[in-house]
């Protein structure tokens, strides 16, 4: 067996055992007894260090240096397996490990101090995540990663990027978007929003008609309730949740085809990739594009909600609008809310770009997690013009940070450009699309989706992977263009 074999053997059982990982948080936010929560952490913590030991073995070292790749697509297994193994190599076990453990238990407590709109009760485990960040960060750093610890963690969910390079786009995004609210909000006409109580059982028979439209594949996947949405797993088992509000079924809706969207990207991989470091994603800011487009661009547009509007009236007997037009006025309605997985596509980069500020100032030792509730408060205040009631609607409404994911929150906006550039591209291919979404049929966008991108995984990096797709490199013009026309027709400007 050549020294390539042997190392795509080995790395085969670990994202084999990486997967099952994944597994154990799963069930942690779905189906865990709230007893258990130490004892998962404890769990979870042995398997990343036994994942840790497979990532740093000397033997990984060997094989990589001997490894003739027979193709492209084994070239840049190695190049990944090479990057990773380096990572992995300048954080300590004890930290990684530790790091499992404690962000595991700090996820129940999260979502307790959540449920209690307590930010007392967070902030002991918070303070503990935000150390350890601190720490893998200029371990990072130490071992060649970044020119600092942010940029150190950015670079685990979009490599290539900085803090500087997102920045700029966000500067350059954030006059627009401004500009826009505040000609939406000051619009004569306004879209009202849904009337009504949506029972339970009806709002998630209906997410299932959701996910079948975006071509989930229910052999291979499972839908539950979560306190916060989520997907997980690769391949052939990837599971989506969402949550359920009675008085207000777009939550439901609109959450299952966000999530949809992640899982039809990973289901939609090459079978040849599985369990392979280019079997997956490319980065979550692709990861993000497949969401935020399946949810907006095609979720939210005309056609689509048309066929959501008949849907729901056959569900509920009420669709809790008059006519297919004003409940596509009631989906797309821009209001300054709190939160942030409902906000409005004018506002949502917004929410984004608070947060990337904020968490840059806690890993760089100048925020501390015991002032971030107010330093929330007064940025929200400033940024959306609103006073945070509650805790539960601020700081403590977002999972990421409890489970130690500093540099993620970027790459929800950087999903957002790069759908921008993929609704483009795709429109300008398929010029009948919205024939097939007034019928509930998003076949066309998926297959388009599958075949310009999806299927190749991680096989080049991310913003290659969006520009190979899109036929030009990516850039935030596309979005801004698309959310100045969209809207500004909607409210009639």
């Amino acid at each position: 067996m050549s020294a390539f074999d042997e190392l795509m053997a080995f790395q085969r059982e670990t994202e084999a055992l990486a997967q099952v990982a994944g597994r154990l948080g799963w069930d942690q936010e779905t189906m865990m007894p709230r007893g258990a929560a130490e004892q998962r952490g404890e769990e979870v913590a042995a398997m990343e260090a036994m994942l840790h030991g497979r990532r740093t073995d000397p033997k990984v070292g060997d094989w990589i240096a001997a490894a003739k790749a027979p193709n492209a697509a084994g070239a840049r297994m190695v190049e990944l397996i090479r990057r990773d193994f380096a990572r992995s190599a300048a954080v300590p076990v004890r930290l990684a490990a530790e790091i499992a453990r404690v962000t595991s238990v700090a996820q129940g407590i999260w979502a307790e101090a959540r449920a209690k709109d307590d930010v007392a009760h967070f902030l002991p485990v918070l303070t503990q995540v935000v150390r350890l960040s601190r720490e893998k960060g200029a371990a990072l750093v130490a071992g060649g990663f970044g020119g600092n610890a942010y940029d150190a963690l950015l670079d685990d969910y979009e490599p290539g990027a900085t803090a500087a390079s997102i920045g700029a786009i966000f500067d350059r995004m954030r006059p627009r978007l401004v500009a826009l609210r505040e000609a939406v909000l000051g619009a004569a006409y306004q879209p009202v929003p849904l009337k009504g109580t949506f029972p339970r059982e009806a709002q998630l028979a209906l997410s299932r008609k959701m996910a079948e439209a975006f071509g989930y594949d229910w052999t291979r996947g499972r839908l539950d309730l979560a306190v916060h949405p989520f997907s997980s797993g690769s391949g052939n088992d990837v599971r989506i949740t969402t949550r359920v509000s009675e008085a207000d079924p777009l939550n439901c809706l609109y959450s299952t085809i966000h999530e949809t969207g992640h899982a039809t990207y990973e289901q939609a991989v090459d079978q040849a990739y599985l369990l392979t470091p280019i079997g997956r994603g490319a980065s979550m800011g692709v990861h993000e594009s497949q969401s935020r487009i399946c949810e907006n661009q095609l979720g939210r547009s005309r056609a689509f909600t048309a066929w959501v509007f008949g849907q729901m009236a056959e569900a509920f007997g009420d669709a809790g609008a008059p006519d297919a037009e004003a409940f596509y006025g009631a989906v797309n309605r821009v209001t300054p809310g709190y939160i942030r997985t409902e906000s409005d596509e004018v506002q949502y980069n917004l929410h984004i770009m608070m947060r990337f500020d904020l968490e840059q100032r806690l890993i760089a030792g100048t925020l501390a997690p015991a002032d971030l509730e107010a330093a929330w408060n007064d940025r929200f205040r400033a940024d959306f013009g609103v006073a945070v009631d509650r805790p539960a609607n601020g700081v403590l409404q977002d999972v990421h940070w409890s489970v130690g994911l500093f540099g993620y929150f970027p790459t929800y906006a950087l999903g957002n450009v790069y759908a921008g550039c993929l609704n483009q591209a795709m429109r300008a291919d398929l010029p009948g699309l919205d024939a097939g979404l007034a019928k509930g049929d998003a076949g066309a966008a998926t297959g388009w989706l599958g075949e310009k991108l999806r299927r190749f995984g991680a096989l080049k990096p991310p913003a290659e992977t969006v520009a190979a797709a899109c036929g030009f490199a990516p850039t935030e013009a596309p979005l801004l263009d698309y959310l100045d026309a969209k809207f500004r027709a909607l409210y009639r400007l």
